[in-house]
């Protein structure tokens, strides 16, 4: 028996230097929201954890279909690659930029933290998904 073949690739074809710079970039945003959570403490903690993960709960929103290992439902697809595009979490971090200090910068933090989700994606290699569900 053989097995299965992939529809489509599973990781990112970009190129060494990007992902790279995309490494460098989680670095920084690493250290920084470090910095923020220990000068801040408080609610910019639980937020900053929170916004790690909180993108990749929309694997579990929207509707489900069928689909393959390694593919996700096509139901759930805008919604994933919604929140995993950086210039969300930047216009998240302009709006947080104006807000007054109790909430600010703790909503601040979760921005930091939602962007180096999406920058350590894609220094390991996962970018958005394709109609179909498979990474590109």
């Amino acid at each position: 028996m053989t097995p299965p073949t992939v529809q489509g690739p599973t990781r990112s074809s970009a190129s060494g230097p990007v992902r790279g710079t995309w490494a460098l970039f989680s670095a920084f945003l690493l250290f920084w929201l470090v910095l923020e959570m220990v000068n801040h403490g408080g609610g910019t903690i639980p937020l900053g954890i929170a916004g790690l993960f909180t993108p990749d709960l929309t694997l579990f929103v929207g509707p489900s279909g069928s689909h393959e290992a390694g593919q996700l439902p096509r139901g759930r697809v805008p919604g994933y690659n919604l929140a995993h595009r950086p210039v969300v979490p930047l216009l998240w971090l302009a709006v947080c930029v104006v807000l007054p200090d109790p909430p600010g910068t703790a909503l601040f933090t979760f921005g930091i933290a939602w962007l180096l989700h999406i920058a350590l994606d894609r220094a390991l290699g996962y970018g958005l998904r394709t109609a179909d569900g498979w990474q590109r």
